[in-house]
């Protein structure tokens, strides 16, 4: 079976060739002439003697350049390797030589940690560009090849290389602008998720694009910048991660402005909490729909459905062609299912399931087991068949004996008025084990027994934080998530 993610943009430009694809800035690309520049340096990628069988990093903020870069690479035949725009070039090095790049594409403010980076590794980095030749395309990929290979965040040593195939992104993509958000050529996403990342690569970019839809890109994520964005280009799909829900809310309370045509959000990437949830629909009048995955499926794995019902607080049900299941965390080797109403560690299978980790068969099979995917997270399914993500399993608190899942007391601590984010996570403790420490960001001052007494009154007694610690901001890596380690290595 020949497919090929490229085929994602290319299908649409024959469709819809006068539509808008690509809006950065003052910068309209239509569809064809995207996919006119894309040939274009693909042919450039070409004549370096870049092809099948080969890899390509792209090391790009949130431009044109970015979707202009991918899906010549693609469309060359080669595999592309997005890096995490964050990274030092000690760590794009790693990347570059892990993954056998053969060129790094790269350009603007990232052009210097590119430069350091492809020296170590001994490679040229590209700039986007084309010259008077275009490549002829043929999709000449099987559906099983790999079409990208991403790097996870590395919260346990160095990062590993998810090798994501065709089908596996063009099925994610699919299902994602029909089934999902129903998207058509009428619609304008505004993307402000970092490309390089599986959510806003996949659920973003390559859903849009397969739709026929507008791409609003955002180079720069701020609160007040993002509502510009989406009452200037009339967005009627919002996409992000709960840390920018939260500047979304914070940035309506300064400004009586609203985005008229928005018609639906997403929030994927880390637990959105409830009260988050319920700010944000009341200051703009619109549903928050939350969904789940991981860059090894894809990433959409559940998601809250028109079709299957929505319930704040969970992640929906899963996707078409998906199935998820809860099964013992406790159960090395092997898949044992649990019953509805128990937690337990999610499990996945289906089309989004990644092909292994490059050049690790050991990792890919500690997670891979029996056709299913060990998520790392820790779930239950309820009778109606709705999942709730309780925490990763890493991040679990045993306190005296007693299991305390962080994401419970967070939702708790979030309703507190002074509250704008909180996380929770677990301190040494010689007496229980671990303690509970709440880290929070204030809206205004607040004094730390008045937010330990909150959670005592609305928590078990083996539940509420004893401590709490204030700060600026939290640390974040580059999908939005909070990174929890760092908080627990700064309080250790």
């Amino acid at each position: 079976m020949q497919l090929s993610v490229a085929t994602l943009l290319a299908d649409s430009a024959r469709r819809h060739p006068d539509r808008i694809a690509v809006v950065e800035g003052e910068l309209r690309l239509t569809y064809a002439r995207l996919w006119d520049e894309v040939l274009g340096f693909a042919a450039v990628l070409r004549a370096r003697g870049i092809g099948p069988g080969d890899r390509v990093a792209v090391l790009l903020a949130n431009t044109a350049d970015f979707p202009r870069a991918y899906y010549a690479v693609l469309a060359a035949g080669a595999t592309v390797v997005p890096v995490h725009a964050l990274m030092v070039a000690d760590e794009v090095a790693y990347v570059l030589r892990h993954s056998g790049a053969r060129a790094l594409v790269s350009g603007g403010a990232l052009r210097p940690v590119a430069q350091s980076a492809a020296v170590a590794a001994g490679i040229e980095v590209l700039q986007v560009g084309s010259g008077e030749e275009r490549l002829p395309y043929v999709a000449g990929h099987t559906a099983t090849e790999t079409a990208a290979i991403l790097y996870t965040s590395g919260t346990t040593g160095r990062p590993k290389g998810a090798r994501l195939t065709h089908l596996n992104l063009v099925m994610n993509a699919t299902v994602c602008a029909g089934d999902l958000l129903g998207l058509t050529p009428e619609d304008t996403v505004l993307g402000c998720l970092p490309l390089f990342h599986s959510y806003g690569q996949s659920c973003a970019m390559n859903a849009t694009l397969r739709a026929g839809a507008t791409l609003v890109l955002l180079p720069r994520f701020s609160g007040p910048t993002a509502l510009d964005a989406m009452i200037h280009e009339r967005v009627t799909v919002f996409m992000g991660v709960p840390t920018m829900y939260h500047a979304l809310t914070e940035a309506a309370a300064d400004d009586d402005r609203r985005p008229a045509a928005l018609r639906v959000c997403v929030s994927g990437g880390a637990a959105l909490p409830v009260a988050l949830l319920e700010r944000f629909e009341a200051a703009f009048g619109t549903e928050v729909l939350e969904g789940y995955g991981l860059t090894e499926t894809s990433p959409a794995a559940t998601f809250n459905q028109h079709t299957t019902g929505r319930r704040p607080g969970t992640v929906g049900h899963p996707v078409w062609g998906v199935e998820a299941a809860i099964t013992d965390p406790e159960r090395e080797g092997c898949i044992a299912l649990l019953p509805d109403g128990e937690v337990g560690e999610v499990v996945i299978r289906g089309h989004n399931v990644f092909a292994g980790y490059l050049d690790d068969p050991a990792a890919t099979a500690a997670v891979l087991i029996d056709g299913w995917f060990r998520t790392g997270d820790l779930g239950v399914r309820d009778e109606d068949g709705f999942l709730t993500i309780v925490d990763r399993k890493k991040d679990l608190i045993i306190r005296g004996g007693y299991n305390v899942y962080p994401r419970e007391v967070e939702e708790v601590l979030a309703r507190h008025p002074a509250v704008a984010e909180v996380a929770v996570i677990g301190l040494p403790d010689p007496a229980r084990g671990e303690e509970i420490c709440a880290v929070v960001v204030l809206r205004h001052e607040v004094a730390e027994a008045e937010l330990v007494a909150w959670s005592r009154e609305r928590l078990g007694r083996h539940k509420y934080p004893r401590i709490v610690r204030f700060l600026p901001e939290l640390p974040l890596g580059p999908s939005g998530k909070v990174l929890k380690r760092e908080l627990r290595e700064a309080r250790a």
